[in-house]
């Protein structure tokens, strides 16, 4: 449809404007005898009234099929404005008469051919809209040549033409080297041409993820730069976007980009500013934040989205939404824009809310005064729900900028003092969550809360005001006779105000036992005889056996001192704000969703995130060459999120696992035959789930069995003695003392109580004594007693399973803690996850099974005999290709060269030879992970200078990003 609308445009330009409309007048019965009869007419004019009648036609809905061969016989005329309309006409026709359309290929073939340009291009567009299989194969040859048109609008049209026989025939757009052509394209000398390469190269990529078809490098970046400045602003727009896919090498390239790509920031066309926006966002992650040019940066990209602000609604929504994000990951940009974000009395109420959400992340000590003012304003507007959204507002204000809460709070009691009923009630639910920021400090203002109790209706208010005389009890002298008040209309409250009743009850009981009998008595008869609710009716119960067995427990409970709450409780969560940021421009920027949640099936979803800050990039040596060599740092995918661990893991099993026999411990020679020494394990890895991982590779050893020791056999390759400018490196061996203990990180929070209806899961990973083992603290944070604990693993890179059950032998209470220490093994099913080291872990009580995802440190996968021989380490070096070697930088590192071998022979990375070079040490490395594979290091330790350099080589290239993240740990802490 939307080509019909772009071709009838362009034919209002050849035909009269003011009598086509007659075209579409209903016509009499048995008309389509009479445009056959007239399609078929000498006359060229006639002709053309009848094709302009059948398009008519066809437009209103009407089917006008049965004229196919006459409408196709039209073809062959000269007149460009007919020869449109019945490409028009094919274009709708040809799937359903795919036999008739055949016979317009000799003409297509022909017009490809045309000395004029607009024709060549409009059949070979054509062609590529008629999605029937049997054309397409005769579309190739006029494509190759339309391809390499000397006319740049044919090429331009050629290019679009090829993602569009790719959406139809994928194989065959592959087979006939069009992408290849496609890719040429980019460095073409019209900019028209080179967006519109990069367009379709973009959508192709879209659907094929993996193929890497934009291989993006600083010369085609280049070409893509200076286009960016010629082309039109929808080409623009997909150069930027293209652009926004590229990881700079180092800073000095980010910047580079930078500044060229920020005159787009002046740009009329919004998308245009926007996608701007969206590289410099990225680009600017690179940047040290001490450089001038950072702040410059940041000063030009303030001025772009105020503009946008000046657009229709709709766009100012758009641009509000993306602002949103952009405050979130950097709120220096706006800090100093709070007014543009004022709300004008005729802004529709969509762009009223998202603007009072910018103001609250902008607000900070400097422009509380003034928000605060405004907020006090919208509080007295006539539209409810922004009056609503502007009280909560005013709490949030409280809650993120302390100086602030006594002003706030003080704004909030002017606001009841109105009686507007909704105000009030507003304003106590964020009076509630004061209290809870700031205990024991306005506490004065129950009186006056307590006055409008009788206005309260709504639920959230009602349980608000509740929760407030309940925690508050003692210092309130009738807080029986207000909570008897809601008693007597127990059950018309909502589930909400029950809860909260019967809580606050009990804690009044427990604050005052003696007065509040009969209260509690009557209450908890209500929630465990009277309800029908499962939630109160267990409540009340855990309450009633907590007040006649364990009084003092009780209060301990009930009574218990809760968490201060946080400042912001509506950010969106780190990873996910990352890939947002990517997405700039988009409407995942506006649903503030990943595509992947609103995009059907895989295609065109892909997670992006946000580079890491790159290192210095200087020049790093690898003990074969001192020719210089870039950072090779690829940019880690984000974690999947908790909606997809659910497709593998619901249909676990989770019994306990049964220990199976544990791994045979290897002989101090392991049997390699005529293995390849390094590749042992990665066939695994990719995938092979028939067989353990890395073959006879994968047992972990015994303690001090092969500790250090050499492969017995060797690989044919190796056999050979070794000869080189390097021979004599290892002569010079370096002192290598006593490891200390493996690291093993902090415990983190994997599964917070919030998630998990109570259970809290905090854990770490340790190597002890050769076996993994999973370290966890499980919290019972509800108010039930946990059993039944068993867990379960999805597939994983290492194969990384439980060795036997989840060992909680003794019922988990409410607010008891227990520590377990899981020992895991690797023979589990292998499937390569991204990133690498992610574990996807599904945990079941007698409650509920929850999910969650953590990331092992890969150091817990080095084995005790991952020892080389210096010998076998030089031909290794060597025989790995250069391409699987990668460079990073470990900054802010104290240690000496052999402190350093010494931590980390203690997480199984040994030290082969030391040597000096111009007061650089250099250590040569090996370790060798579980499932066989076997990694080298090479890591420069400059006297003086706290960043090292560390090269890494091994046959599985993707280990090399892990391995490093290890070293930076071990070294760091």
């Amino acid at each position: 449809m939307q080509e019909w609308a772009n071709q009838l445009c362009e034919n209002r330009q050849f035909g009269s404007k003011m009598t086509d409309s007659k075209y579409f007048t209903t016509t009499k019965k048995g008309e389509i005898f009479e445009l056959k009869a007239e399609l078929n007419s000498d006359k060229k004019e006639k002709k053309k009234e009848a094709v302009k009648k059948v398009i008519a036609s066809m437009t209103v809905g009407k089917d006008v099929s049965a004229l196919f061969p006459d409408v196709v016989n039209c073809m062959q005329t000269d007149n460009l404005e007919l020869k449109k309309l019945v490409y028009l006409y094919l274009m709708n026709y040809a799937k359903s008469q795919p036999d008739m359309a055949i016979m317009a290929v000799n003409t297509f073939v022909k017009d490809c051919e045309d000395p004029n340009p607009l024709i060549r291009a409009l059949a070979v567009r054509t062609m590529g809209c008629i999605r029937v299989d049997k054309i397409t194969e005769y579309l190739c040859e006029p494509l190759r040549k339309c391809l390499k048109d000397e006319d740049p609008y044919v090429r331009k049209t050629a290019a679009v033409c090829v993602a569009k026989l790719h959406d139809i025939n994928a194989q065959l757009v592959e087979d006939q080297g069009f992408l290849d052509t496609l890719k040429d394209l980019i460095s073409d000398s019209n900019p028209m041409v080179v967006a519109n390469a990069v367009a379709a190269l973009s959508e192709i990529a879209e659907s094929h993820p993996n193929s890497n078809l934009l291989d993006l490098n600083p010369q085609t970046i280049n070409k893509l730069l200076t286009a960016l400045n010629e082309c039109t602003e929808w080409g623009q727009i997909f150069i930027l976007d293209c652009l926004a896919n590229y990881t700079p090498r180092d800073d000095r390239e980010s910047q580079s980009i930078c500044e060229r790509v920020t005159p787009r920031l002046s740009h009329a066309n919004s998308a245009v500013v926007l996608s701007a926006v969206k590289v410099l966002m990225k680009f600017m992650e690179m940047l040290p934040k001490d450089l001038d040019y950072y702040g410059t940066l940041l000063k030009k990209l303030a001025p772009p989205l105020v503009t946008l602000l000046s657009a229709e609604p709709e766009l100012q929504y758009v641009a509000l939404r993306n602002i949103n994000l952009i405050v979130q990951r950097r709120p220096e940009i706006m800090k100093h824009e709070m007014k543009v974000f004022f709300v004008k009395y005729n802004d529709p109420i969509y762009v009223k809310l998202e603007k009072l959400d910018i103001m609250i992340r902008l607000a900070s000590q400097a422009n509380i005064a003034q928000v605060l003012a405004e907020l006090k304003e919208y509080a007295t507007e006539v539209d409810v729900d922004f009056v609503r959204k502007a009280v909560r507002a005013i709490g949030r204000c409280a809650i993120k900028v302390e100086q602030s809460a006594e002003r706030c709070v003080s704004t909030l009691l002017d606001l009841i003092q109105t009686k507007v009923n909704y105000v009030v009630q507003e304003a106590i639910v964020v009076i509630k969550d004061i209290f809870r920021k700031y205990p024991n400090k306005y506490e004065s203002v129950i009186a006056t809360l307590c006055e409008n109790l009788d206005s309260l209706d709504e639920p959230e208010a009602r349980a608000a005001m509740i929760w407030i005389v309940g925690e508050y009890a003692e210092r309130i002298d009738n807080a029986d006779e207000l909570l008897e008040s809601f008693l007597e209309g127990f059950h018309d409250e909502s589930t909400q105000v029950q809860l909260q009743l019967l809580t606050a009850i009990v804690k009044l009981f427990l604050k005052k036992p003696t007065e509040t009998q009969e209260l509690v008595q009557q209450v908890l008869s209500l929630a465990t005889q009277d309800s029908d609710n499962p939630d109160l009716r267990d409540r009340g119960y855990i309450y009633w056996r907590l007040l006649s067995t364990d009084p003092v427990a009780a209060k301990e409970v009930v009574l218990a001192e809760k968490p201060l709450i946080s400042e912001e409780t509506d950010l969106i969560e780190p990873t996910l704000l990352e890939e947002l940021i990517c997405h700039i421009g988009t409407l995942a920027s506006v649903y503030h969703k990943p595509p992947s949640a609103f995009v059907e099936g895989s295609r065109g979803v892909q997670h992006k995130r946000l580079p890491g800050s790159a290192g210095s990039g200087e020049s790093v040596d690898s003990p074969e060459t001192t020719s210089t060599a870039g950072v090779s740092d690829a940019p880690p995918a984000v974690i999947p999120s908790q909606g997809d661990l659910l497709g593998d893991l619901l249909n676990l099993d989770l019994t306990p696992t049964t220990a199976g026999p544990p791994p045979p411990a290897p002989s101090s020679g392991m049997q390699l035959g005529g293995m390849d020494l390094l590749g042992g394990g990665l066939d695994s890895l990719m995938g092979d789930e028939s067989e353990p991982l890395g073959g006879d590779l994968g047992g972990t050893p015994a303690i001090g069995a092969g500790f250090g020791a050499a492969p017995a056999a060797l690989p044919a390759s190796f056999s050979a003695p070794v000869s080189g400018g390097l021979d004599d490196l290892f002569d010079l061996g370096g002192g290598v003392g006593m490891p200390m203990g493996a690291y093993s990180p902090p415990k983190s929070v994997w599964l917070p109580a919030m998630k998990a209806k109570g259970l809290e899961i905090s854990g770490t990973f340790a190597r002890r004594a050769g076996v993994i083992q999973m370290e966890m603290t499980l919290t019972n944070k509800a108010m039930s007693v946990m059993t039944d604990f068993a867990i379960q693993f999805n597939r994983n890179s290492f194969g990384l399973s439980p060795a036997g059950p989840l060992q909680v032998l003794t019922p988990l209470s409410p607010n008891q803690s227990i520590e377990v220490a899981l020992p895991l093994n690797t023979s589990g099913p292998v499937m390569k996850m991204d990133p690498l080291n992610n574990l996807q872990v599904a945990v079941k009580n007698n409650i509920d099974v929850f999910y969650f995802s953590c990331q092992y440190p890969i150091s817990m996968l080095f084995v005790e005999d991952g020892k080389m021989e210096r010998q076998i380490f030089l031909a290794t070096w060597k025989d790995i290709p250069n391409d699987n070697e990668s460079q990073f930088q470990i900054k802010d590192c104290h240690l000496s060269s052999d402190a350093a071998s010494n931590k980390l022979q203690g997480s199984n990375i040994f030290t082969i030879a030391k040597r000096t070079v111009d007061g650089q040490d250099m250590l040569y490395q090996s370790m060798k992970l579980t499932n066989g594979i076997w990694v080298l290091a090479e890591l420069r330790i400059q006297a003086g200078n706290p960043n090292y350099t560390i090269s890494l080589k091994c046959r599985a290239a993707e280990v090399s990003q892990c391995v490093f993240q290890s070293y930076e740990a071990v070294l760091k802490n």
